[in-house]
C-alpha cells in the first residue's frame, strides 16, 4: 500500500465534517485533465515520497474527538488491495470515511459497502456513460463502461450518502456532453459541475492554456438538468 499524500485537516472535502485526507499512489485510468500526476504515473510516483502507514494512523489516534472524518483519495483507492483492512483500522478508531472513486471497480466498492466501511461516496463520471469514445478521451485509456454503469447504480441503491461530479474540460467535453453526463447518472441526490483549472500541472501540458467554459454557458446547462437532482451545482 503506497500513500502518496497525507492532508491533516480539511473543511471542504467531507460535507459538514472536519477531515484529515489520504492520497493512495496508482491509478488506472489517465486523465489528461489529471491535476495529480505524482500519483498517477508510474515514472513520477517512484520520485514521490511514501508516507508510512504508521504515521497515519498514529495522527489520527492523537486527533480522536477532533477530526471527525478521513477521505481515501488518489490516485484510485479501489486498487489497493490492503484497503479494506485499512478502513477497518481507521473505522475502529471511530472516524467516518469517504471514498473517491472513479467507478471502474464496483466489486471493490461493494464490498466496502456491505461491510460498512464507507460512509460518503463520490464517483467521478468522466464522460457521457453512453459514448465509448468519449470516455476513453477523458480517460486516457479503454474504460469498461459496463464496469462505470454498475458503480453507478451501485451507489445510488446503496443507502449510503453519495454525490457524482465530473471536471467539464473544454476540447474534451462540449456543453451537450453534460447533458448527456447527467441523463447517464440521474435520477441521483448530487451532481456537481467542476470548472477545469488550466493554469494547473496536468497530465497532459497541452491542456495549460486551456480556459475553463464560461460560468455563464455552464449556467445555462445547470438550469436545463438541475430538476433530475436533489442538488446541482457549479463548483
Amino acid at each position: 500500500m503506497k500513500i502518496g499524500g497525507f492532508q491533516k485537516i480539511s473543511l471542504i472535502d467531507y460535507p459538514g465534517k472536519i477531515t484529515s485526507i489520504i492520497f493512495f499512489s496508482g491509478c488506472n485510468f489517465r486523465c489528461p485533465f489529471c491535476y495529480s500526476s505524482e500519483l498517477v504515473l508510474p515514472e513520477r510516483i517512484k520520485e514521490h515520497p511514501i508516507i508510512a502507514k504508521d504515521k497515519v494512523l498514529g495522527y489520527l489516534k492523537d486527533r480522536q474527538g477532533m477530526i471527525e472524518a478521513v477521505v481515501f483519495c488518489g490516485g484510485e483507492p479501489t486498487l489497493v488491495d490492503e484497503l479494506e483492512s485499512f478502513a477497518q483500522e481507521i473505522k475502529a478508531l471511530g472516524y467516518y470515511i469517504k471514498l473517491d472513486t472513479n467507478g471502474s471497480n464496483p466489486r471493490k466498492v461493494e464490498r466496502l459497502i456491505e461491510k460498512q466501511l464507507i460512509d460518503y461516496i463520490a464517483m467521478d463520471v468522466k464522460a457521457p456513460v453512453n459514448n465509448q469514445e468519449k470516455y476513453n478521451l477523458a480517460t486516457g485509456c479503454h474504460v469498461d463502461i459496463d464496469n462505470i454503469l454498475h458503480s453507478i447504480n451501485l451507489i445510488k441503491s446503496s443507502g449510503v450518502d453519495y454525490e457524482f461530479r465530473s471536471t467539464i474540460v473544454p476540447g474534451i467535453h462540449t456543453l451537450n456532453d453534460i447533458e448527456l453526463m447527467a441523463q447517464s447518472i440521474s435520477p441521483a441526490k448530487k451532481y456537481y459541475l467542476q470548472q477545469f483549472i488550466g493554469e494547473k500541472e496536468t497530465i497532459n501540458q497541452n491542456l495549460k492554456n486551456t480556459k475553463p467554459f464560461l460560468y455563464e454557458d455552464l449556467s445555462i446547462v445547470l438550469n436545463k438538468i438541475k430538476e433530475m437532482f436533489d442538488i446541482c451545482e457549479i463548483r
